[in-house]
């Protein structure tokens, strides 16, 4: 049998290109009768879906603790993207006297459907926890604050998601994995991820890439045991590059304002490619067990990348001359065994901190410098 829908009290408004913007109040307990949370996933085409962390229980434990004191004060708003499904009935009338601009908003009655979960015609967009703590809290009572904007659209629910979120500790690799599925246009602390954040999906998911399956990826965690780099490491790897006049700079900002993303590709493809067959007995190992996959590992040899691969750029045959590149220093690394000379590290002391991926970068670098020397 249907369920009657809920009837709230609202006002309306219109932002951006004629979006309903609603704001009404709400018992808790039914904001996850009206509203899914869209936890992010892949499905089997590999197309990203949902947007959301995953359930935090200890936050949400200590949520639930402050509203079963009963006398709590809950005034942060909830956000969610509403479905085309809902109605909204304005109140015949005329305006109240003494509204400075009765044009700002109307006020009438919306009808929200409740569906089964998977199903409902809302989403949480900010407020996943909260949300959660209110359903599981014996405070049923509680009203809150609720805005809404109609968008069945998803991209425009992730583009709100990252935007209300980014000042919050929200995950960066959430945000990375997200990013790439985000059109419009983005605050400037966040375009400088996206790029590096799609050459990610495109390295993980081809099968011709060197790091085709190995990504460790948000949405692909309970998925893909085989992945065993962290994403964040080779994005900061690209990013780096990008930024700062690296390998990957060469294909920024072309003549018609554009980066050559295909360009780019091509060249973390053709390193990547020759680093994992000068080094097959540390590829695609677990970090524990080869510190080629550490973060340490990836961010140094991404440093290298930059030195190394603008050198080659116009080579006959580029791949076998990286590749004869790395080989000349491949006597010299201890990604599985030994310890680095010049270090003093054994091949397993190296972390991912800043001293330590410098101090390898540097040497790596180094030693390339005097294996082309020689070889001169």
């Amino acid at each position: 049998m249907t369920q009657r829908p809920i009837s709230v009290r609202a006002l309306r408004t219109h932002q951006g290109d004629e979006v309903d913007v609603y704001s009404f109040f709400l018992k808790g307990s039914d904001i996850l009768k009206i509203a899914d949370i869209s936890r992010i996933y892949r499905d089997e085409a590999e197309e990203l879906k949902g947007f959301q962390r995953k359930e935090i229980r200890q936050h949400v434990g200590s949520i639930v603790e402050y509203l079963d004191r009963r006398q709590v004060l809950f005034p942060n708003a909830i956000i969610l993207a509403l479905s085309q499904e809902v109605h909204f009935n304005q109140s015949r009338g005329p305006a109240p006297k003494g509204i400075s601009n009765p044009k700002t908003s109307d006020i009438g009655t919306l009808n929200i459907p409740i569906r089964n979960e998977g199903r409902r015609a809302a989403w949480i967009v900010d407020g996943q926890q909260r949300s959660l703590a209110l359903s599981k809290s014996v405070n049923q009572d509680i009203v809150v604050p609720v805005v809404g904007f109609v968008a069945s659209d998803l991209e425009i629910q992730r583009e709100q998601f990252i935007l209300v979120n980014k000042a919050k500790p929200l995950p960066r690799r959430l945000i990375n994995e997200l990013l790439p599925e985000i059109s419009t246009e983005l605050p400037s602390d966040l375009k400088t991820s996206k790029i590096p954040s799609e050459l990610c999906n495109l390295l993980n998911r081809d099968p011709k890439s060197p790091f085709y399956q190995l990504i460790k990826r948000v949405s692909l965690t309970d998925t893909n045991p085989q992945a065993v780099i962290q994403d964040t490491a080779l994005i900061n790897v690209m990013k780096n590059s990008i930024n700062n006049y690296g390998a990957l700079a060469l294909f920024k900002n072309m003549g018609d304002g554009g980066s050559d993303v295909d360009a780019m590709y091509r060249v973390m493809c053709v390193y990547w490619t020759a680093v994992k067959e000068v080094f097959p007995e540390a590829w695609g190992k677990k970090p524990q067990e080869s510190r080629l996959m550490h973060s340490a590992g990836i961010m140094a040899m991404g440093i290298l990348m930059d030195r190394l691969m603008p050198r080659l750029h116009s080579a006959q045959d580029i791949h076998r001359d990286v590749r004869a590149a790395l080989e000349r220093i491949a006597p010299y690394c201890c990604w599985i065994g030994g310890a680095w000379e010049g270090l003093g590290l054994n091949w397993n002391d190296i972390q991912n901190t800043p001293r330590h991926i410098k101090a390898l970068a540097e040497l790596l670098v180094q030693l390339d410098f005097a294996a082309s020397q020689e070889a001169a």
